[in-house]
């Protein structure tokens, strides 16, 4: 089954030439099933990429899956186009009564700043707290994740001295995880930032379980089952020269970066970089929608109402 999607939104050419199913609305609506609800909530700067980046691997399940774009209400982006906005995006405070089998909330380049100088960093409590009432799982990325994690049990994010830039190699830690199922031992996650999040810190909480991790980038992928989430720290949905548009970005601008690492063949800038985490990618996106198939109420009013834990 495809994912629903505006038949003018750029990523519906995107995915239809990749040969991702996708579905307009008008189809959608003919056929008698319930699709998945499932929020963006997109804190990048650049929306289409992203938008490309997470409906390329929630839409390639089995399931219909009705995305929804939303936005921090008071906040303007500066480098996507107002009309593309306006069109296809809702505000949080435009979607906050309506209910969602699962959110994806996105990184942000403001990682530097302590989570309470962040200007719409008020609103973003608030939709942690609302999808522990409208939401079945949510899924927080990057500086998403580290945000969710530190409200939600106070793990704190700490900033290092270098970018941790490149491909690294993460061990499976709990295999029998249904988010992992089909993983291999280990795999390469892009891992792009200049922040952490510590694996001892995150021991304290006994209600934590870290799924995936690095001996050189730490941890990764970490459940919280309390609050029906997942946080990821890196990026599997990063296209394969996305590192490449940022290691080029910053060179061009005269900032002191490192080659990324274990991305170019023989770290060489000059070749194409090889993608070496896609497969990986779909399992776990793939793996979450499952889960969220099979534990989310049919009826979704009762998201919220009735007990829905995910399994643990």
């Amino acid at each position: 089954m495809p994912i629903k999607i505006p038949s003018d939104l750029p990523a519906y050419d995107v995915l239809s030439n990749e040969g991702v199913m996708v579905m307009s609305p008008d189809h959608a609506a003919r056929q008698d099933i319930r699709p998945l609800r499932i929020g963006l909530l997109n804190l990048m700067p650049k929306k289409i990429q992203t938008e490309n980046q997470f409906a390329r691997l929630i839409g390639a399940t089995p399931l219909q899956i009705e995305l929804t774009l939303i936005r921090m209400t008071e906040h303007q982006t500066k480098n996507t186009a107002a009309e593309h906005m306006a069109e296809f995006y809702k505000s949080f405070q435009e979607v906050k009564d309506q209910k969602f089998d699962g959110l994806l909330i996105t990184g942000a380049p403001i990682e530097h700043l302590p989570f309470e100088d962040v200007t719409y960093w008020q609103e973003l409590c608030e939709v942690f707290d609302w999808t522990q009432t409208h939401v079945h799982s949510t899924f927080g990325v990057c500086w998403g994740g580290m945000a969710m994690i530190n409200y939600f049990n106070g793990v704190k994010k700490h900033l290092l001295d270098h970018k941790v830039f490149g491909c690294f190699r993460h061990q499976n830690l709990t295999p029998a995880s249904s988010y992992l199922r089909g993983f291999s031992d280990d795999c390469v996650i892009p891992v792009s930032r200049w922040t952490e999040i510590r694996q001892d810190e995150i021991d304290s909480h006994p209600g934590l379980n870290t799924l995936l991790g690095s001996t050189e980038s730490g941890p990764c992928l970490v459940e919280d089952p309390a609050h029906r989430a997942l946080y990821i720290f890196n990026h599997f949905e990063y296209d394969s020269d996305t590192l490449k548009q940022e290691y080029d970005r910053d060179v061009a601008s005269g900032t002191e970066i490192n080659v990324p690492q274990n991305y170019y063949p023989d770290d060489d800038p000059s070749r194409a970089p090889q993608n070496r985490w896609r497969s990986h990618a779909h399992l776990l996106y793939g793996n979450w929608i499952s889960e969220i198939y099979e534990t989310t109420p049919f009826e979704i009013e009762r998201i919220g109402v009735a007990k829905t834990d995910l399994r643990a």
